[in-house]
């Protein structure tokens, strides 16, 4: 274990101390959070959005809420077309679809 190692250790040790918890309760709790909300990640959301916009290429992609889900928003262009994919993060389903003409 290196220097930076054993310092980034000791301390999450202390501050779990200072809590009152213990260390494999700190360890266990952002496992499981990570694991219950993203079943998919952003890229098998751009995967999932350029089928819903075929030949289009991506310009962008972020995280936000939409419709009460984690979203990946995929926004995508094709010619003067615009397209914002709003992709389910839990299950990848797509839960907002807006597409706009850029003159």
């Amino acid at each position: 274990m290196n220097t930076r190692s054993k310092i980034i250790t000791a301390g999450i040790g202390t501050l779990v101390v200072l809590a009152g918890g213990t260390t494999s309760a700190l360890a266990a709790a952002p496992q499981t959070a990570l694991t219950d909300a993203t079943a998919i990640n952003c890229t098998t959301a751009v995967k999932i959005a350029k089928k819903k916009a075929p030949g289009a290429h991506v310009t962008d992609t972020e995280r936000e809420w939409e419709h009460g889900h984690r979203v990946c928003k995929v926004e995508l262009r094709k010619g003067n077309w615009e397209y914002d994919v709003y992709v389910s993060l839990k299950n990848g389903k797509i839960v907002k679809f807006k597409r706009d003409y850029d003159d």
